[in-house]
């Protein structure tokens, strides 16, 4: 492969929009084992959150996932195969990395939700505040209602 070849290569699969548009393979060898990578990311992508009992399966699988990548990156990296062999390579690295994205925005809560959450905790410590600025602290201050 020509050096402009592979340079072109390698920008396109570390550029930062490279997933966009991009499909998670329905299949993947990593390590000599078949994995249903599409199903496997649907499957874990469809709940709200990840439960306790597979955070061990899906942190398993981003770190099999980031070796893959590395592993699949070296031979354009070296110039070690054709421009063919290295594209197929490059669309298996945007795909992996499609499907890291999907696994590594699992556990962020949703931007609405946090916000909500954050105003919560603000009006908590604004109430705290306000009670211990007052004498009012519930560890034995004045009883009774205080009207703002």
């Amino acid at each position: 492969m020509k050096e402009y070849e592979r340079k072109g290569l390698l920008e396109r699969v570390n550029r930062e929009a490279a997933t966009v548009g991009a499909n998670i393979p329905e299949e993947i060898e990593i390590q000599g084992e078949a994995i249903e990578l599409q199903s496997f990311v649907f499957e874990i992508k469809r709940r709200d959150t990840v439960p306790p009992g597979e955070r061990d399966r899906v942190e398993r699988a981003k770190r099999n996932l980031r070796r893959e990548r590395l592993e699949r990156l070296e031979p354009i990296e070296e110039n070690e195969v054709s421009y063919d062999r290295g594209e197929e390579l490059a669309a298996s690295i945007i795909g992996i990395d499609r499907a890291l994205d999907a696994l590594e925005g699992l556990d962020a809560p949703d931007p609405e939700t946090e916000a909500k959450r954050q105003e919560a905790a603000d009006q908590k410590r604004w109430m705290s505040f306000l009670k211990k600025a007052l004498g009012r602290d519930d560890a034995g201050g004045a009883g009774g209602r205080t009207r703002f």
